[in-house]
């Protein structure tokens, strides 16, 4: 049984906003805002500690909507100062909050753009280590929307492993690397029945779009798990 998420699957109640920081002068390169994100996400999922009841409420739904809005200067030290962690990884810096209500966002969360967050790679990536999250090569994706969607495949692979995979991907610090896999390849890994993130379409592209594949050694042949 193949492992999938759509956004379109429950009612919408709860989002994990995240939020990424650029500075006009030093903006990130793309896939370290991507695999950052999906790191934060990870980080709450291993240890939602004192937002345990928020994080439960979010995943209960069977939705795991998520927001990415952006911040530089005075809006980043805004963002930092509420409840939330951080992680930087090489030239991004990326905020992760608890869930909240859809329509009750912090105020100076809020008021963060969303929409148009673009971000490019400038030099050349490190060797890919796994968890690899391989993008479409098919679709045209903001880096914002891009960081939502490598959220979702961390946390379909998170849920598909077992707590021994879990303990040794903690040891290594929650990494995965975000590639880019060619169409031939992507659509072999869908095919594999390894965890997929299918798009509602809210924005920016088709409902029903496959948007990320999450691979590991240790998911494939997975089934899926309630």
């Amino acid at each position: 049984m193949q492992i999938s998420y759509s956004e379109e699957s429950v009612n919408e109640l709860y989002v994990l906003p995240l939020v990424v920081r650029i500075e006009r002068a030093t903006p990130p390169e793309r896939t370290d805002a991507l695999e950052a994100a999906a790191m934060a996400v990870l980080t709450l999922l291993d240890d939602p500690g004192e937002w345990t009841a928020e994080v439960h409420a979010w995943q209960a739904t069977g939705k795991i909507r998520k927001v990415v809005r952006r911040a530089r200067g005075a809006e980043w030290r805004r963002a930092i100062a509420l409840p939330g962690r951080t992680v930087e990884h090489r030239t991004a810096e990326v905020r992760v909050y608890p869930p909240v209500p859809l329509d009750d966002w912090p105020r100076d969360l809020a008021r963060l753009q969303v929409g148009g967050t673009e971000l490019a790679d400038t030099g050349e990536l490190p060797p890919a280590e796994p968890p690899i999250l391989w993008a479409n090569p098919a679709l045209a994706m903001s880096a914002g929307k891009a960081m939502a969607q490598a959220g979702h495949a961390a946390q379909l692979a998170w849920w598909a492993s077992d707590p021994a995979e879990r303990a040794v991907w903690r040891a290594n610090g929650l990494a995965v690397s975000v590639r880019t896999a060619s169409a031939e390849d992507f659509d072999a890994k869908v095919a594999a029945g390894l965890p997929v993130v299918r798009d509602a379409g809210f924005t920016e592209i088709e409902p029903g779009s496959c948007t990320f594949v999450a691979e590991a050694p240790w998911l494939h042949g997975r089934v899926a798990r309630s």
